[in-house]
């Protein structure tokens, strides 16, 4: 499976905060139509903390899947779990006066030949648009919240409509954070339906504080450049509290290469995660409850 894709947009906007604690790879202005790998992260933790667990997350993560994706025409599960594991040490590395009191969410996506594979930790999510199927249907997948109110929602607790208001919308269950006696592994899903049109947004919660999913796809159902669509997407969140940010990547066109032959890969030293598929989904990689309980004591807000 061969991938064009369009020039993709980046959105990294310091919203009403005094920091800027999210951070993408590549960095604003890197980002080509032949770049494969995307990272967007939500850090944690409050001045000179948040901002240096999203750096150093986005910036290990995204360099070492890209080095990877330069040697193999496949990225699998293993070199997921190699990439993860050198985020981890990096977090662990940044973290200096180890305090462990500094954290991430993680947002990934991956153009392989074999599809995309989508990974996720926390509440900034990952959606696969089809916006030529309407405002009902566009949405063909989004990632779970790892969240206090998504789990209060499924619990049958709050309403859907609750959740965007809830004071509790900013604590989550899942998260990277430096010297974890079990590293928090994430949720994978591989998505094979792709068609020319579709897009793939990664974004912090910021992106969708006052943003549901229908004018989302609204607004990328229209007939703009995708410039003009990442202004927009500006515009619906310049009055928003925190700050936000996000990958917007239109697919151009998808082909079935030809048989390729596996190429030797380099050895590469790490490890976590597991899988979840969408068209062959299967979710893996699930902390136990008792994990996630004390990981939502040591998370608490977002800023």
């Amino acid at each position: 499976m061969k991938f064009q894709l369009h020039q993709p947009q980046a959105i990294n906007e310091l919203g009403n905060r005094s920091n800027q604690e999210d951070a993408i790879y590549p960095v604003m202005g890197e980002a080509s139509a032949d770049q494969r790998v995307f990272v967007v992260c939500d850090g944690m933790g409050g001045l000179d903390k948040g901002e240096v667990a999203s750096a150093a997350v986005s910036k290990a993560l995204g360099e070492m899947a890209k080095a990877i994706c330069d040697v193999v025409p496949k990225f699998s599960d293993d070199d997921f779990r190699q990439c993860l594991t050198k985020a981890y040490n990096a977090l662990d590395a940044a973290d200096t006066k180890k305090e462990a009191t500094m954290g991430t969410t993680m947002t990934f996506l991956c153009f392989h030949d074999g599809g995309c594979l989508v990974a996720h930790i926390g509440d900034s999510r990952v959606y696969h648009l089809r916006p030529s199927l309407g405002t009902e249907n566009g949405v063909l997948f989004r990632t779970r919240d790892d969240s206090l109110v998504q789990q209060m929602y499924e619990n049958g607790e709050i309403t859907y409509e609750e959740m965007r208001t809830s004071p509790k919308k900013n604590i989550i269950l899942k998260g990277m954070q430096p010297y974890q006696m079990e590293r928090t592994t994430a949720t994978l899903t591989h998505i094979t339906d792709v068609k020319p049109g579709d897009y793939f947004y990664l974004c912090t919660d910021g992106m969708l504080e006052k943003m549901d999913d229908k004018e989302l796809v609204s607004i990328l159902a229209s007939n703009e450049s995708d410039e003009q669509k990442r202004q927009r997407l500006i515009d619906a969140t310049v009055n928003n509290s925190d700050n936000h940010s996000a990958y917007l990547i239109q697919v151009k066109d998808v082909s079935e290469g030809t048989a390729e032959i596996q190429q030797k890969r380099k050895p590469v030293t790490t490890e976590p995660v597991d899988s979840n598929q969408i068209s062959s989904s299967v979710i893996l990689g699930f902390s136990a409850l008792s994990l996630l309980a004390g990981i939502a004591v040591g998370l608490a807000v977002f800023m």
